[in-house]
């Protein structure tokens, strides 16, 4: 079989111990290492493919492309299904997909570093200091300060941890089920939106994205936000409406945001107004990308995809499609 890895941007995958499994398994394999977005250069690049192999969210995958592929038999998924593929249109078009597993070890910490980064003012800091000036800024602490946290999942609920030990109280936001669990936990719950956005020093999204989160978060929230509030965005770029944050900012509430995620991604613009925003920090999406988590996605990737072709086919989330071979 011919698998075919894109997106591969770091040229990292054939690093991994996982790929071994792979490389040693007889089957073909093709990587590629640009981030092509273009349909019909993905479909000359997928042409041939037996299999693909997705990095997260990366690649988009629709009925239109999967009609010019008639070759293609299964999509093996780095962790979760999302909104980058049509599942209803693979089964309409008999091709399976498995997914893996995620974990919220590593956008937990990265999200930690963004809000300990931005308190603290550590890139200007260091900035200055390797041109010769000494102590240019002052940062704040984060004792005292409230972790606001929109989503009380994994991710969340790990967050909460970290603020326990920094003596930061925490206060939650989002369903029903959310919120009692954040008090069973010793956590407030917000009593309201408006309360939520208003009273949180420090706000964290943690939302996954679905038609009822897609743009949740609107200028009218940001901007009950304290003056000298941080924004925390390691989710996803779409829950936050068009344009919302960049009108915030501008108009002083919140004072700062730190961002790990963009609505088109990779950004490649070197003029692109939220990294070079005065009171924005920016990360290139490296909440997921850490090499255990890429063992964890990668392993759970290449396990499926071997067992689905040795006639064993595990953790499909459309196993319809077997009835209809």
């Amino acid at each position: 079989m011919h698998i075919v890895i894109p997106d591969d941007y770091q040229d990292v995958i054939r690093s991994l111990d996982c790929f071994a499994r792979l490389r040693d398994s007889g089957h073909s394999v093709e990587l590629f290492h640009d981030a092509e977005s273009d349909p019909q250069r993905l479909a000359e690049r997928f042409a041939s493919a037996d299999a693909l192999v997705l990095t997260r969210e990366r690649t988009r995958i629709d009925e239109a492309l999967l009609a010019r592929l008639p070759r293609l038999k299964l999509i093996s998924q780095t962790g979760k299904i999302a909104a980058h593929l049509d599942l209803d249109a693979c089964t309409r078009r008999g091709v399976a997909v498995a997914e893996g597993r995620g974990s919220p070890i590593a956008p937990a910490e990265l999200a930690w570093t963004l809000i300990l980064n931005a308190r603290r003012r550590l890139l200007p800091a260091i900035a200055a200091f390797r041109e010769g000036r000494w102590q240019t800024n002052i940062g704040e602490r984060l004792a005292g300060l409230t972790l606001g946290i929109w989503g009380y999942g994994k991710i969340g609920q790990r967050l909460a941890r970290y603020a326990q030990a920094f003596e930061m109280p925490v206060l939650v936001w989002g369903s029903e089920a959310s919120r009692q669990a954040a008090v069973a936990h010793g956590h407030r719950a917000a009593a309201s939106r408006e309360a939520f956005f208003a009273e949180a020093d420090v706000l964290t999204l943690n939302l996954r994205l679905s038609p009822s989160t897609r743009h949740i978060v609107g200028f009218d929230d940001l901007a009950r936000m304290k003056p000298d509030a941080l924004l925390v965005n390691v989710s996803r770029a779409e829950l936050i409406a068009p344009g919302a944050l960049l009108r915030a900012l501008d108009a002083g509430r919140p004072g700062f945001a730190a961002l790990d995620v963009f609505e088109q991604e990779p950004i490649l613009d070197p003029a692109h107004p939220l990294p070079n925003h005065p009171r924005v920090l920016c990360t290139p999406h490296l909440g997921y990308v850490e090499k255990h988590g890429y063992e964890l996605y990668f392993g759970d990737a290449f396990d499926n995809l071997l067992a689905f072709f040795a006639g064993q086919p595990l953790n499909l989330a459309n196993p319809q499609v077997l009835a209809e071979r």
